[in-house]
């Protein structure tokens, strides 16, 4: 019985026991492509292995790895980056709004921003080329043939039958992404980003490399996970996808979340019957004159929703500037891409932002009980507006200490702090019923953060870079924002016996934290 023929599917082998370093593929895929000067769809690494008199250079042709389950496909918000029926993962710029968050999501830090149109590409195995039967520029002019392309599924084929026998090598094969690039021979200095040396300064063979908070070449031996006597001699300029402006977004929406919730939570705990001497230091109510007392209050009626309303607009503000298309932010609600974190947490805020419109709509009417009753919709959005970044974070897969668990409670409870922190001076000024119950919020939220850093930092972590990304934070680039965090954050515990000398403190220590951990989690190099 004849078995029927499966769907074309496009992959690459790289011969690395045929490639001889001459860079011909890279020259070739500019010229076929007009990429600018400054950025690469493909180059080839050097490691310098063994030592002298026995040593050898390995060579590592890097691109795109044309996954099977794409990361950066599943993280796009407007499908800019879509994968094609005959598996080839391709990009269409007229639809890139410049997010980043596939720079973020690729394990093989393939995709850059194209610095005269300011959209997201990467290899795309030449498709224009492939589409009119010809092969990918690269393939053309290699002169050791070390570059064949083929139909993975087609067992005459030459790449179907390497695939099908050999014995192949791919990258990263723990992020479970199914890569089509498939390496012969190469060696596993060239594989492993983490495995060889990297010079001291950025002071490689052939270039000086630009060492700085955009780049991940920090040129410190701590880069290292393997025995072997390897020295990186030749790689390119590797930029960090997400700026500061990130860092801080993820402190502007704390705020913003932070501000409704502790309210909210307020008024739920109130509707508890302390007897004598409430806990918070106020007076002792029953249920209905709970609801009427936090229904009331000042905090409750207006500052809470204006706060936090104006910190989601900021929030907002960053989301936009950090785009590379700032014009096209729209993109995302009107061509959604829902397997996307940025889509959803576009609309959670959307709808967060409705919610406190009418909360301070209510306050405008003096309507107390829709107010309450807004509390239905505005605790479940606030919460996910709070966590959402999580999982954004998440499928950042290039990314292994944005990968825990505990991340989506962490910054729940840092928007406690960070809500608390913005509303105690408030709270001082407007009702000191609930100044005491504000500060004790802050002072609780602030040790259960340390609690989580001090876990973070001090347990084994799962992977190489997980663990390398914490040193960063901790004693590389970012130690000094870190630390002085944590100082910072430490005065925060004592809110209920400092006051209102509490909240600058925590916010720019919970500020300083964030700075740390999103640059840090990309710092790690990995080509």
């Amino acid at each position: 019985m004849q078995r029927e023929a499966q769907p074309q599917q496009w992959g690459k082998v790289l011969d690395q026991t045929r490639c001889i370093g001459c860079h011909a593929c890279t020259t070739a895929c500019k010229s076929e492509n007009l990429v600018p000067v400054g950025v690469t769809r493909t180059y080839v690494k050097h490691v310098d292995v063994g030592q002298w008199p026995q040593a050898r250079r390995a060579h590592q042709v890097t691109r795109c790895n044309q996954c099977a389950h794409a990361p950066c496909v599943a993280a796009c918000p407007t499908s800019a980056m879509f994968k094609r029926p005959d598996g080839i993962v391709d990009f269409d710029k007229r639809i890139c709004i410049g997010c980043k968050a596939c720079m973020a999501a690729c394990p093989y830090d393939a995709i850059f921003i194209n610095p005269e149109d300011h959209s997201a590409e990467k290899c795309n195995f030449c498709a224009h080329r492939i589409d009119a039967g010809l092969e990918p520029a690269c393939v053309v002019v290699c002169p050791t043939e070390a570059i064949l392309v083929g139909d993975m599924n087609d067992p005459n084929s030459r790449v179907g039958a390497y695939v099908g026998r050999e014995a192949l090598d791919v990258r990263r094969p723990e992020k479970e992404t199914l890569p089509k690039v498939f390496y012969k021979g190469a060696h596993q200095a060239t594989l492993d980003p983490l495995a060889a040396r990297r010079p001291g300064g950025g002071l490689f063979m052939w270039s000086e490399q630009k060492a700085g908070p955009d780049t991940v070449n920090s040129g410190n031996p701590v880069f290292q996970n393997s025995s072997a006597a390897a020295l990186l001699a030749y790689d390119v300029p590797h930029s960090l996808p997400w700026d500061w402006r990130v860092s801080l977004y993820t402190w502007t929406k704390g705020i913003a979340a932070g501000a409704y919730l502790v309210m909210a939570l307020l008024a739920l705990l109130s509707v508890v019957h302390f007897g004598p001497g409430n806990f918070w230091g106020v007076e002792s109510f029953g249920a209905a004159d709970a609801l009427t007392f936090v229904g009331e209050t000042a905090l409750w009626r207006w500052v809470a929703p204006v706060l936090s309303g104006v910190f989601l607009a900021v929030t907002g503000g960053l989301l936009i500037w950090d785009l590379e298309h700032p014009a096209r932010f729209y993109m995302i609600f009107t061509r959604p891409q829902w397997r996307s974190w940025l889509v959803k947490g576009a609309f959670i805020i959307a709808g967060y932002s409705l919610v406190l419109a009418l909360h301070f709509a209510a306050s405008l009417a003096g309507s107390t009980t829709a107010q309450l009753w807004l509390m239905l919709p505005g605790l479940p959005l606030g919460v996910m507006t709070a966590v959402y970044t999580a999982y954004l974070f998440a499928q950042a897969k290039a990314r292994d200490l944005w990968q825990s668990a505990l991340l989506p409670p962490h910054l729940l409870v840092q928007s406690l702090l960070a809500g608390s922190a913005a509303l105690l001076p408030f709270a001082i000024w407007l009702d000191p019923a609930l100044d005491n119950a504000v500060a004790w919020i802050l002072g609780a939220s602030s040790l259960v953060h340390l609690l989580m850093v001090w876990g973070e930092v001090s347990l084994t972590h799962p992977t190489a870079h997980a663990r390398l990304a914490v040193w960063e934070m901790t004693r590389g680039r970012y130690a000094a924002f870190f630390w002085a965090g944590v100082a910072l954050t430490l005065v925060a515990v004592f809110a209920p016996w400092l006051g209102p000398l509490a909240a600058p403190p925590a916010l720019l220590g919970l500020a300083l934290h964030e700075h740390a951990y999103v640059q840090a989690g990309q710092a790690v190099p990995l080509a």
